[in-house]
């Protein structure tokens, strides 16, 4: 064995270093912590009252189709206020936007908790609430997407975002599973009263971030400052091509609403739950095991490749007879999402100037819960004309032949190179020089104080 050769020990060793999540943001930034426990905290409630609510609705009316028209409650708050978002993201503190639309959210789980211990519940509350949900979450979100890059060094931002889904992917195949236990066992209003409890957690982490004041000369918000935003993200073609990738993607493979009828089709009723959790194991797979992606620099080229992944394993799944190669294609899918979303958000974040960054995400927002729904809209009108697997895998393989159609459209996707691309290195600039004043204005406040507690002394 060469003498410079590590031994298959050490080699081992290191495979699992450059594997494990890089907890880098987490040690060096006390706002990103705070940040990242409050998420842990809201999402284990949200998933409550994300099963309670369906599961109320059909205890009040026995009707699907009154449970399906919670979407449709939702869908025109979600766009309007996720644009407007954007726009106050850029024009005030995000830190207190978050704060304020975290406590509104609270409030609203209030209204649905004091609905359920009503004697008898009323049904038009609940629709109200969900539309207003949507709409303070449209808020909150933009500001809150684009209040990681603020409290984050620019180096980190790829291990930020892995961390952050590592979260959110446990909550997903954890999260409904304790909400069904919880609905089952204690009723709806013991899942509502819990998850009002996690939002008052939640706020208190929050309240301890320091402020996040927007850019000097920040845009106010208006319409002409959203369109500024639309123009901005037309006019990055790199971008465009994360929007129109991870739409196409979700439009023509993300086939959800067929998952019952799938499961019966394959004599495998009792697999329906593990379905819906297939992709979040994949994908929380994929979050701790994330250290290899900071190391990625050809995020365009990583985006695409995922998304094809994506696709491929959609088509295996409709193509397939067995309930176990369906549930391994289905986790293999969602591991695939969870790295094209890893190379999305590090895009966005390292590349986009702070001012624009919260109308950005506003489109970010419409472009990643569109697709989903239009997904499954997509889904459940091709089954009904060529049956449910027909639909599964024809949507995987156009959603291949979509990617491939938008990468020939727009070249400068897969050109994107963190270390070359000009919008980057303009962004880390910035950060740089704000990391500068942060440190210039703390030496200052420490000689400040040593002076004066130096005075009493000297006048002695």
């Amino acid at each position: 064995m060469n003498d410079a050769e590590p031994p298959p020990s050490g080699r081992l060793q290191t495979l699992l270093r450059s594997l494990r999540p890089d907890l880098t943001p987490w040690r060096s930034s006390r706002d990103f912590r705070l940040l990242w426990l409050s998420g842990c905290v809201t999402s284990l409630g949200s998933f409550l009252t994300y099963v309670a609510v369906p599961m109320q609705i059909k205890e009040l009316t026995g009707s699907s189709v009154a449970v399906g028209l919670v979407g449709a409650f939702e869908l025109v708050p979600l766009v309007v206020f996720g644009l407007w978002g954007g726009a106050l993201a850029d024009a005030l503190d995000r830190r207190r936007l978050v704060l304020f639309s975290e406590a509104a959210l609270g409030l609203l789980s209030g209204v649905l908790l004091l609905n359920a211990l009503l004697p008898t519940p009323v049904l038009w509350p609940v629709y109200l609430v969900a539309a207003l949900v949507a709409a303070a979450d449209g808020l909150q979100r933009p500001a809150l997407d684009s209040l990681t890059p603020r409290i984050v060094p620019h180096d980190q931002l790829t291990a930020a975002f892995a961390l952050n889904s590592l979260y959110r992917n446990a909550g997903s195949v954890a999260g409904p599973a304790l909400a069904g236990v919880v609905v089952a066992f204690a009723g709806v209003q013991t899942a509502y009263a819990l998850d009002v409890l996690t939002f008052a957690a939640s706020l208190v982490l929050l309240a301890r971030i320091r402020a996040v004041p927007p850019p000097t000369g920040a845009d106010k918000p208006s319409v002409q400052a959203v369109l500024t935003g639309v123009r901005y993200a037309w006019s990055r073609k790199d971008l465009l091509g994360t929007y129109a990738v991870d739409l196409v993607a979700m439009l023509f493979a993300f086939p959800v609403a067929v998952f019952p009828f799938l499961a019966s089709e394959l004599d495998a009723d009792w697999a329906l739950g593990l379905m819906y959790s297939a992709s979040a194991v994949g994908a929380l797979a994929v979050s701790v095991t994330s250290g290899w992606a900071s190391r990625v620099h050809r995020l365009g080229r990583m985006l695409v490749a995922a998304a094809l992944g994506w696709g491929a394993a959609m088509a295996l799944a409709g193509l397939t007879a067995s309930v176990w190669a369906v549930l391994l294609c289905l986790a293999l899918a969602g591991g695939a999402d969870q790295i094209s979303g890893i190379a999305r958000s590090t895009m966005w974040n390292q590349s986009i100037p702070d001012e624009v960054r919260g109308r950005m995400a506003g489109v970010e927002l419409l472009s990643y819960s569109l697709g989903p729904q239009l997904g499954q809209v997509r889904a459940g009108g091709m089954a009904g004309l060529v049956g449910v697997r027909a639909s599964v895998w024809v949507g995987g393989v156009a959603c291949v032949a979509g990617v491939l159609a938008l990468v020939a459209a727009l070249p400068a996707l897969l050109a994107y190179d963190d270390r070359t691309d000009p919008h980057a290195a303009a962004v880390r600039a910035e950060h740089e020089r704000a990391a500068a004043d942060r440190a210039e204005a703390d030496r200052a406040a420490v000689e400040a104080a040593k002076a004066e507690a130096a005075a009493p002394a000297t006048q002695k």
